[in-house]
């Protein structure tokens, strides 16, 4: 049956917080097409699966299901993605852009020979597909009008807001059986090892990142206290990495971790177009820095032009100050 199905990335029994994203903006974009929204899980489902369904205002749900689907593997999601296409012809398949929902889309589009558009921020349709998509890591924005049957599109992680429904429908879980190559179980997750626990840098809602003027790794000491005192992760420009000052786990820029927190302080950082692809999708931006014409000054929402080594201590006495006081 035509209508917009979402799929859900989900690892190790859980949904994943993109999917949130995926769900807001399948409702949003059913609604102004009058479609309705099916979401749809690969594999066993997540323990989480119809709970989430429910709470993005997502009434049906559907299993593809296999024996050989034991875990995430590009090749078997595609291809089981494919099937569902093949047995429904839906108007839209859509997932987040993250590196996985961006691959099984690429495979399933590919095995089924239809448009895929990635990446995409903006999606409309009058007599043909119009959308706003970004390219070169978030760096241009490129418009496309397409006609398809069916089109493949993911949404650009972080472009969507993720937004709750005011009412919780009763899920309508559904399984389809497909029928799946065993040759593709060539490529499947076999084993992970985890590298964080918690919040991470990509999670965080605030993160407080240093660049080359912080001047030295010792010198990220206050950073690590006012991200402490905030709750947030401390992240780093490429120059820090290059530097050997911190790890390249702590990065944030297009090479990097992309963020999106509720306030990223940016202390001593140039901004350079690699870094800001990175730190783009924050909601609010504060740039400390010596020079007001630093471009991370000049798209920042607010900043401060002094010395970060001045400030940041100043900051994290204020804190503790009023803290203390309340």
């Amino acid at each position: 049956m035509p209508g917009i199905y979402v799929i859900a990335e989900h690892d190790r029994g859980f949904v994943a917080p993109a999917t949130h994203e995926g769900f807001t903006a399948a409702t949003a974009l059913a609604a102004a097409l009058s479609e309705e929204v099916t979401a749809v899980c690969v594999g066993s489902p997540a323990s989480d699966f119809e709970a989430t369904c429910s709470r993005y205002g997502i009434s049906e749900a559907l299993i593809l299901d296999s024996p050989l689907i034991t875990d995430y593997g590009p090749e078997l999601w595609g291809q089981a993605v494919t099937e569902l296409v093949k047995s429904f012809s839906p108007r839209v398949v859509m997932a987040v852009g993250t590196d996985k929902g961006n691959e099984v889309l690429a495979q399933a589009s590919a095995r089924s020979e239809m448009a895929f558009v990635a990446n995409c921020i903006t999606v409309t349709y009058n007599t043909s597909w119009e959308i706003t998509r970004t390219q070169w890591g978030g760096s241009l924005l490129e418009d496309v009008s397409i006609d398809a049957e069916t089109l493949y599109l993911s949404y650009s992680h972080h472009a969507v807001e993720p937004s709750q429904a005011t009412s919780q429908p009763e899920v309508v879980l559904e399984r389809l059986e497909v029928n799946l190559d065993p040759s593709l179980v060539r490529s499947v997750v076999q084993g992970r090892t985890s590298l964080t626990e918690g919040t991470t840098l990509s999670t965080a809602s605030v993160v407080v990142s240093g660049g080359r003027g912080v001047g030295s790794a010792e010198a990220f000491a206050p950073l690590e206290e006012l991200a402490e005192l905030l709750s947030g992760k401390v992240g780093c420009s490429r120059a820090v990495t290059n530097n050997g000052w911190r790890s390249h786990a702590d990065q944030v820029g297009q090479t990097g971790t992309r963020i999106a927190p509720e306030v990223y302080i940016a202390c001593g950082i140039s901004g350079a177009i690699q870094h800001w692809v990175g730190a783009m999708a924050s909601k609010n931006i504060l740039a400390i820095n010596t020079d007001p014409e630093a471009n991370m000054v000049t798209k920042a929402g607010y900043a401060v032009i002094a010395d970060l080594h001045d400030v940041i201590p100043a900051v994290i006495e204020e804190i503790r100050l009023r803290r203390k006081v309340s």
